[in-house]
């Protein structure tokens, strides 16, 4: 869900660093070929992590939840030039389009991919993270944050998508619904906890970030 009307979206995308070639054609191909093409970052969210990589200048930078590969992508371009990225995703039917991506950018032997359960590759990751995205099952947030707090390094940056959930996170909760109750605690737990800084933004679902202290 976008929070801005269509008219601002599209003068603030027109007036925001251009969308790399090969993001545009990783775009094009998710739209034609695989489900549910809108949990791609995009353009503009795209550029904002961009831009949070390239201001943090992360050496080791861990993904949670690769889909396609676009915010990756995105993340490595502030990467530096001995460091690494990791991306953990469970769908075993999107590894081989990722890769497909990934080998034609500039950061193919900086890009580790990772298939199965994030919790269980987390912990036998044996690095220190400068910069971490969390993009995957709302209800485990919680849970991949206390698994990776202490794997973060000083003043660097949590970034966590889709927080603001079509908005249901200030709506009467349904019955079924276990996402939104999960992400109501989580946005909580990152306003509380004392170890970091944390900033919400209302960019597309909602991407907050946040600063070990």
């Amino acid at each position: 869900m976008d929070f801005l009307s269509n008219k601002i979206d599209t003068y603030i995308t027109n007036h925001s660093e251009d969308e790399p070639k090969i993001l545009q054609e990783l775009s094009k191909e998710t739209w034609q070929k695989v489900l549910v093409p809108r949990m791609l970052s995009g353009h503009f969210q795209g550029r904002v992590l961009s831009m949070i990589s390239k201001l943090v200048n992360p050496k080791n930078i861990l993904e949670i939840g690769t889909y396609t590969g676009y915010s990756a992508l995105c993340l490595a371009e502030g990467i530096q030039a001995e460091g690494a990225l990791h991306t953990i995703d469970k769908n075993e039917e999107l590894v081989g389009f990722q890769k497909k991506y990934f080998d034609k950018s500039d950061y193919k032997n900086q890009i580790h991919q990772h298939l199965g359960n994030a919790l269980d590759i987390i912990k036998i990751l044996d690095l220190k993270f400068d910069l971490i995205f969390i993009d995957a099952d709302k209800s485990n947030y919680s849970n991949y944050f206390h698994a990776i707090i202490d794997k973060m390094n000083e003043g660097g940056v949590i970034i966590s998508d889709n927080v603001l959930w079509s908005g249901k996170v200030v709506d009467p909760i349904q019955p079924k619904d276990q996402d939104t109750p999960a992400l109501i605690e989580y946005n909580k737990l990152l306003k509380n906890d004392p170890r970091i800084e944390t900033v919400l933004l209302p960019i597309r679902d909602g991407l907050t970030i946040s600063r070990i202290v």
